[in-house]
């Protein structure tokens, strides 16, 4: 019987399927019955257990920059110290990328079900899909500047809602050689563009 309870040939089913339902299964641990859709027991707590002590900084203020910062500041150290899923091109082997904005961008995923929900959104989750494992460190070094053109790291693309981050080809985040916001001694940008 064929995927869908038709008849036809059966489409066999891609393993990326299997880490997306494992995601999906995982994501209710930890939440409370309101949380998953189910009534409250008797005596379930709602809300947080602990109010927050401080008032998180208004958006363009001094301290919500400075605080910002330090956020990307460990989530950068943090991708430099874990290794990711680094998917290959079908057909050239080489790690699968897009373009975007005048950047070139390698696509990376913290974990199968991440790789799972992106295929599915391509379309193409029913083909398996080779990939590397690389340490974001390695990557962001050596795999950045290996491309020759103005090239950043976006992690988790396709996930649902804030779990995504854009690793820019910037000064701090890639080699300066290999940044777009370096000036070299003629005053052009890296890049070749004049600076702004």
């Amino acid at each position: 019987m064929a995927v869908g309870g038709g008849e036809g040939p059966e489409i066999p089913r891609s393993r990326l399927y299997d880490y997306l339902e494992m995601a999906d299964s995982d994501e209710t641990v930890g939440q409370t019955p309101q949380d998953r859709g189910e009534p409250p027991s008797p005596g379930t707590p709602l809300g947080a257990a602990v109010p927050p002590t401080a008032a998180a900084p208004s958006p363009g203020t001094a301290d919500y920059t400075a605080r910002a910062r330090r956020e990307f500041a460990a989530l950068l150290g943090e991708f430099r110290r874990t290794p990711v899923l680094v998917p290959l091109d079908a057909d050239s082997e080489d790690p699968l990328v897009g373009d975007y904005g005048g950047v070139r961008w390698i696509y990376a995923f913290s974990d199968e079900s991440a790789l799972a929900r992106f295929a599915i959104a391509r379309g193409e989750g029913s083909r398996g899909w080779a990939y590397q494992r690389v340490l974001g460190a390695r990557l962001l070094d050596v795999g950045v500047p290996a491309l020759g053109v103005p090239c950043g790291v976006a992690l988790d693309v396709g996930s649902e809602g804030d779990d995504g981050v854009l690793f820019p080809p910037v000064v701090g985040i890639v080699p300066d050689a290999a940044a777009m916001d370096t000036e070299t001694a003629d005053g052009d940008t890296a890049s070749g563009e004049e600076p702004q």
